[in-house]
């Protein structure tokens, strides 16, 4: 992870004065505010704002659904209600606003969550840093051969050495013309807007994330899974991380009924109340395709 002199001077001031205030305060996150948490190689999160607490929560339940939370003794009890119950407006009174360092191609799968506000670094104004996200040998894989978005076996040796020789030097390539090309030594040099478009995907951007906590829950439901892109479930994971010591109830339950549980179909559950019953119930007999039941035995363990 790399800050820049700036960055650090921010982040030392921010918390070396701290203010007093009377609005809701989460003890957890407080600790956590304005640091920067590496991910990746030069990636990281930090937090730079939120806004409300596990408490926050419960009053604005009990704003909306009046007397008839009544029965629900305390407030842990009634977030895993909300959760169980997939009720959103109460988790929206919850916000948190991110600073998150992260390569091109990451940011572009995570923007699709459009959900939140986002501010990105201009590059059409500021000239990107020469840093780039190079894989662990390890994380190089190959094509799954039974999934067409994910990845497979490792590499071998010889091969992934071959891969990785190519990332770095096709990146340190492109930055060196992307330099080139805007310098202003002797030329006119090329408008940064236009520079850009030669630089690879896996240079790093940063942007302000700003977004409220059942956006991120179902965000972090999709990139916090097993299944989701490395590269963008190490940031998931890390703020999976932050989010526990901010909202410890609503995030216990979050790990409860969404990343610990699943959601059956009909034709699943169905399938479940058979097996149950004592049958042995196979693919042919289940109604599934083969796909559905090889998710659904997933499921089952």
């Amino acid at each position: 992870m790399t800050l820049t002199p700036e960055q650090q001077a921010e982040i030392d001031e921010l918390r070396a004065t701290p203010r007093p205030t009377l609005r809701a305060v989460s003890e957890g996150m407080e600790g956590h505010l304005y640091k920067a948490n590496p991910v990746l190689d030069h990636g990281f999160v930090r937090v730079i704002d939120y806004m409300g607490d596990d408490a926050a929560i419960c009053q604005a339940a009990r704003v909306s659904y009046g007397r008839g939370t009544k029965a629900v003794s305390n407030d842990e009890g009634l977030i895993r209600y909300l959760m169980r119950h997939w009720h959103s407006t109460p988790f929206e009174m919850c916000e948190v606003k991110l600073h998150v360092k992260l390569p091109v191609f990451v940011a572009r799968q995570w923007i699709r969550h459009r959900t939140a506000n986002v501010n990105e670094y201009s590059a059409r104004y500021s000239i990107l840093d020469r840093e780039f996200y190079i894989p662990e040998p390890e994380k190089l894989a190959a094509q799954s051969v039974t999934n067409n978005q994910g990845r497979g076996e490792a590499l071998g040796p010889e091969e992934g050495a071959r891969v990785l020789e190519w990332l770095k030097a096709d990146a340190a390539r492109a930055y060196d013309h992307y330099e080139a090309m805007i310098g202003q030594d002797g030329q006119q040099g090329l408008a940064r807007e236009l520079a850009r478009m030669n630089l690879p995907a896996n240079i790093y951007t940063q942007w302000y994330w700003k977004v409220d906590l059942h956006n991120l829950f179902h965000f972090l439901r999709l990139r916090a899974d097993a299944h989701a892109q490395y590269e963008i479930r190490v940031y998931a994971e890390e703020i999976c991380r932050l989010v526990k010591d901010w909202v410890p109830h609503a995030y216990a339950a979050f790990e409860d009924y969404r990343l610990g549980g699943a959601t059956l179909s009909g034709k699943a559950l169905e399938c479940l109340r058979r097996m149950l019953a004592g049958e042995a119930v196979t693919q042919e007999t289940s109604g599934m395709s083969k796909g559905e039941w090889r998710e659904f035995q997933a499921v089952l363990g």
